[in-house]
């Protein structure tokens, strides 16, 4: 055991307090020798953990899974999922979940461990990660942070001194995940098909975990569908926002917090195109870009499905409250995206032809195969450089629609560029970025590239010269294909 009291932890371990068919116990397998990699200095200070000892031997031994803290109650998560549509068994198959941190304002997260040894639910190469999926994840997860989109987010990623095989021997390493909690669709899909007389006390732990103020409501269950509609709604908003294309959107990877969470073959659009996809698995498209709202709602579906007992003793009576919530995740979807939209254009108020300006600029976009972001941000910048995009006489029309519907609004242009300035990101993790920080770790052992990387990343909407650099594009011609490795 470590001494908790210097390290800063304080847990407490609800979800092990639950039946014991929701997990397994178990620790994590020690690793041959552990060596910190990068360590959130911000994020353990605002858990009211203490970095120096994070930082040293036995802080490094609790991060690698060697030690457990005082306090701990290892265990990994049982739960199912639709993979690819096609419904499965899963769990923490390479996770540990250490416990449930307090934190100095009272703020109740999740601290697991990402590749720490096989579990109960481990299939195949599972159990142990390799460095540059753990990278990744640290990366874009926290990049995603100061985007302002809600995420799990990354504490801090130690080697383990052993090879994980894959392909090839690939360094091993373990990563420290934050999270609201790891309540997933999934969780929900497993107790609903197997311990379905223990889905009741899963619903109100969900409820009292993230929801405690529908608690009291007259159908409790029915406002805990409507809840994680409407986080799921402003969340792939969010994505959509900003050009993020989330890869592998099984029911296991949607969170009733609402958080963003596995980065496995995540990537940002570069030229815009709703059919983008990045994912090397995803041969028919079913995670495009264009389609992640129709994904969510799907999955969505199959979350109210699990809580059809629960909606209603009558079983028509609950399929009807169920359709009736799940109908309405698309409008709620699509007036955060439209509001989004209106505030990258530098819009403050509504006006029945705003959608249609916005769709005219984005049918530009992709006729002209634009970056999407760059797009934007020369938008806000007021600067056409793009000569692909900005050069044309169609796009010469828009501008003028664009200029006179700004005129019509109440707000200053300095208003309405600063709202622009904080709805475009100058700098998103460029997908060429990312693999050059993770080659130059994984490959050379110099982590320098990706501190820089990070450095930029972490003030997206400041619009400094030293971002100018990160936003141009990829000089390669290659489509670029992202893998599973997470």
């Amino acid at each position: 055991m470590t001494m908790s009291k210097e390290a800063g932890w304080n847990f407490e371990n609800s979800y092990a307090r639950l039946p014991k068919s929701f997990f397994s116990s178990i620790n994590p397998t020690p690793v041959r020798s552990p060596k910190l990699v990068i360590l959130n200095h911000p994020l353990a200070s605002s858990l009211g953990l203490n970095v120096q000892e994070l930082q040293s031997e036995d802080g490094v031994a609790v991060l690698a899974g060697n030690e457990i803290p005082e306090g701990a109650s290892p265990l990994a998560q049982a739960y199912a999922g639709h993979q690819f549509g096609h419904f499965n068994m899963l769990g923490d198959g390479r996770a540990v979940l250490l416990g449930e941190q307090i934190s100095p304002q009272g703020e109740r997260v999740d601290i697991q461990l990402k590749g720490p040894g096989r579990t109960p639910y481990s299939r195949g190469g599972d159990g142990r990660a390799a460095l540059g999926p753990m990278l990744r994840e640290y990366i874009i997860s926290e990049a995603m942070y100061a985007l302002g989109i809600p995420t799990t987010r990354s504490l801090a990623v130690v080697t383990t001194g052993e090879a994980v095989i894959r392909e090839t021997d690939l360094p091993g390493a373990i990563l420290t995940r934050v999270a609201a909690s790891h309540l997933r669709v999934g969780t929900f899909q497993y107790v609903a098909n197997w311990r379905t007389e223990e889905l009741q006390v899963m619903a109100d732990y969900a409820i009292k975990r993230h929801f405690p103020e529908v608690e009291a409501d007259e159908n409790r269950y029915l406002s805990l569908l409507q809840e994680v509609i409407k986080r799921q709604a402003e969340l792939i908003a969010k994505w959509q926002l900003v050009g993020f294309i989330h890869g592998v959107m099984n029911t296991d990877n949607m969170t009733i917090s609402g958080e963003t969470i596995d980065y496995g073959p995540c990537a940002f659009m570069d030229a815009y195109d709703p059919e983008t996809v990045f994912s090397s698995i995803d041969i028919r498209g079913r995670y495009a870009y264009g389609n992640q709202p129709n994904i969510g709602a799907w999955n969505l579906a199959r979350f109210a499905e699990t809580l059809l007992p629960l909606l209603h003793d009558n079983e028509e009576e609950a399929l009807k409250l169920a359709q009736d919530k799940i109908s309405e995740f698309i409008k709620l979807y699509h007036s955060n995206w439209l509001a989004g939209m209106r505030a990258k254009l530098g819009i403050f108020n509504e006006e029945t032809e705003d959608e249609a300006l916005i769709n005219g600029l984005l049918s530009m976009m992709k006729e002209h195969r634009a970056d999407y972001t760059n797009t934007f941000r020369a938008l806000t910048l007021d600067s056409q450089s793009d000569t692909g995009l900005f050069g044309t006489p169609e796009f010469a029309k828009w501008h003028e629609l664009w200029q006179a519907r700004l005129g019509r609004q109440q707000e200053s242009k300095a208003s309405s560029n600063q709202l622009m300035r904080n709805s475009n990101p100058a700098i998103i993790p460029r997908n060429h970025r990312v693999e050059e920080a993770l080659e130059a770790a994984v490959e050379q052992g110099d982590y320098s590239v990706m501190e820089q990387l990070l450095a930029v990343l972490s003030n997206p909407y400041v619009y400094s010269t030293e971002q100018t650099e990160y936003c141009t594009l990829s000089a390669s011609t290659t489509p670029y294909r992202t893998f599973c490795g997470t």
